[in-house]
């Protein structure tokens, strides 16, 4: 159980949290949400003791272990699995006692480090390590692979997997769907409704924290509410609650009105003294409730393309890659092909989401549609009124330090007028002298704002867009999804937020095993697809560490239909459960639930996760019985 008591924390001068009292209890799963400088991180800092309260109390139980994802990673010489594997620190360092003892043929210690092993149930940790990487998207042969030959993204993944591997009480995740794919997003989730400790996670992926989350903690304006709940859930009871609290403040402004208007009329009347008296002490105790301060919603807009032929640009039987360069001067250059004889077209008003793990080729097929990388076989047909707006996963780090937003349009359009940037800039929520300032200053989010509206400033009509959203909060996708849908040109897009994507795209490609291939289905199908499929990443990452044995081949015999009823039975077991949940879903967000203290909302939100568990099975049974009878 944490608790905070009468809590506050300051970075430097600025009031981060004040008054908080509140307890999270064991085995909850909390979305920690508000918008970028509210103070989530620093949050974590607290709970990790790197900073001190301002005032009051932050209890944590005295044993707890805790784990969170390091901000960094060293480049060290140690291969992949031991660094994961080190996050579990008293296997590791038995392990390393027991080789040692090896080495050194000292048979006594080597004796003592496998009993020290097996009280540890260390023998399994390697196995354990390595389902972590694979599950995380590390291929198997990668695993052996130095630290220091991972690029940054993939360095936060380690640390993601180190932080898992280590033993805990309480697991803090800072934004852990960064840098990965789809299908390791899947994955983690279903890692983390297994995970038996308390779960605080940072996160702007909503459909994550829908999946995950028992409860919201909303941090807003130094405060900090703690709601029963997924984000959805959150989202609904706040809205309810402001409604209600806008009701009550019009209802007592209108009793003010109405009792200084008493006051003011009859104050200086010997006859009415006693009454004017009377309602002024009335007034002097109304509560004072607050108006709703409507929060800004921040809207974004892609101009309308100058010209929208119909047929945009076209891959015909195209081979994509890259060349190494060769090492002599007499040596060729050898060619790396990652996707084969690709026929992809894109035409005015598509909007194409590609799926398919990391390292597969998405981002190859996106920078073969831009032009950037040369073809290796095939052809690339643009139409001549081709205009490419192009977001690649290092846009925001190319952006120019010291630099300010003008100084970026100035380079794009010499010619054009500083108040033509400021009223463009303004759009994009760099009102006034934000538009003058160095970038040195702004967050991570504000710069991917910026490099998004220096793609709108070119007008283009074909968005190629590669995981645009790593930097960006909440109101921002939601924004960005709103502006996407009103494009008209042709959108392609690689992302993990599902949300966003889900409501952007239409169309889905999968891109894997060296093919781009249409997916006909949505990102549900493709979620239970990838669940379901033999060889699957969670299906491999959740193998046992000693797996039993698969039986002996039988001769192949036609396989006779399912039984309907048993069909019809797995139906119902799915349809009763969504309406279960549905109900639920609706109980919980009426705000007379939490008139009790959020006991009985406690309750519900924990019979909602167990049938949601219990949804997700039934699915996957009731897919298995289809391809079955399908076969």
């Amino acid at each position: 159980m944490i608790s905070f008591r009468n809590f506050a924390l300051r970075r430097g001068e600025r009031l981060l949290l004040s008054d908080v009292d509140l307890t999270l209890h064991a085995g909850w799963r909390v979305g920690v949400v508000g918008r970028n400088g509210t103070g989530k991180s620093s949050l974590f800092a607290a709970l990790m003791r790197e900073l001190e309260a301002d005032k009051g109390d932050l209890d944590l139980p005295g044993k707890a272990r805790i784990a969170s994802v390091a901000q960094e990673t060293p480049s060290l010489p140690d291969a992949a699995i031991d660094f994961v594997l080190s996050g579990d620190a008293a296997v590791h360092d038995a392990i390393q006692a027991e080789a040692n003892a090896f080495a050194n043929e000292d048979w006594e210690a080597v004796a003592v480090a496998h009993h020290r092993l097996e009280e540890l149930n260390g023998y399994d940790a390697s196995a354990r390590a390595g389902r972590l990487l694979h599950g995380l998207g590390f291929p198997a042969e990668t695993h052996a692979k130095p630290v220091s030959d991972f690029s940054g993204g993939w360095r936060v993944r380690l640390n993601v997997a180190r932080a898992l591997m280590t033993p805990s009480d309480l697991l803090l995740l800072d934004e852990p769907t960064n840098h990965l794919d789809l299908d390791a997003v899947l994955w983690l989730e279903q890692w983390l409704l297994r995970y038996p400790g308390t779960l605080l996670v940072i996160s702007h992926d909503r459909e994550f924290l829908d999946n995950v989350t028992t409860h919201t903690l909303h941090l807003h304006e130094s405060k900090a509410k703690l709601y029963t709940g997924d984000y959805t859930a959150f989202e609904r009871q706040r809205a309810e609650q402001l409604r209600q609290q806008q009701i009550a403040h019009e209802k007592e402004q209108a009793e003010r009105a109405h009792l200084q208007s008493f006051i003011d009329r009859f104050k200086a009347k010997a006859s009415k003294a006693k009454q004017a008296q009377s309602r002024m002490k009335r007034l002097a105790k109304l509560a004072g409730t607050e108006a709703v301060r409507a929060e800004r919603s921040l809207r974004i807009e892609f101009p309308a393309p100058q010209r929208l032929p119909n047929s945009l640009i076209r891959l015909n039987h195209v081979d994509a890659g890259y060349r190494v360069a060769p090492v002599g001067a007499t040596s060729v250059a050898t060619a790396v092909t990652i996707l084969h004889d690709v026929g992809f077209g894109l035409e005015a008003g598509d909007r194409v989401g590609l799926l398919g793990p990391n390292g597969a080729g998405k981002s190859t097929l996106v920078k073969t549609l831009v032009g950037e990388l040369p073809l290796l076989a095939g052809e690339r047909n643009a139409h001549p009124d081709l205009r490419i707006g192009y977001f690649a996963q290092h846009t925001v780090e190319s952006l120019m330090a010291g630099q300010s937003p003008i100084d970026h349009m100035r380079k794009l359009s010499p010619d054009a007028s500083t108040q033509a940037f400021r009223d463009f800039l303004g759009k994009w929520n760099f009102p006034g002298d934000r538009a003058f300032e160095s970038i040195d200053s702004f967050s991570g989010g504000e710069k991917a704002r910026l490099a998004l509206a220096l793609i709108a400033w070119k007008q283009p009509n074909v968005l190629l867009l590669d995981e645009p959203t790593n930097h960006l909060d909440l109101d921002m996708r939601e924004a960005l999804a709103e502006a996407l849908s009103d494009f008209d040109g042709a959108i392609v897009m690689v992302s993990h937020d599902r949300h966003l994507i889900g409501l952007v795209c239409e169309t889905f490609w999968r891109v894997a095993g060296g093919k781009v291939e249409a997916f006909d289905g949505d990102l549900d199908e493709y979620a239970a697809w990838l669940r379901s499929r033999p060889g699957s990443e969670a299906a491999k990452a959740e193998k046992p560490a000693s797996p039993v044995p698969p039986p002996a081949p039988v001769a192949k015999q036609k396989v006779s239909k399912i039984n309907p009823h048993k069909l019809a039975k797995a139906e119902s077991r799915v349809a009763d459960l969504e309406t279960r949940i549905a109900a639920l879903e609706t109980e919980l967000a009426a705000p007379t639930l939490y008139a009790d203290g959020g006991a009985r909302a406690a309750a519900l939100g924990k019979q909602q996760t167990e049938l949601r568990i219990e949804l997700e099975t039934a699915e996957l049974e009731l897919l298995a019985l289809y391809e079955a009878n399908a076969a």
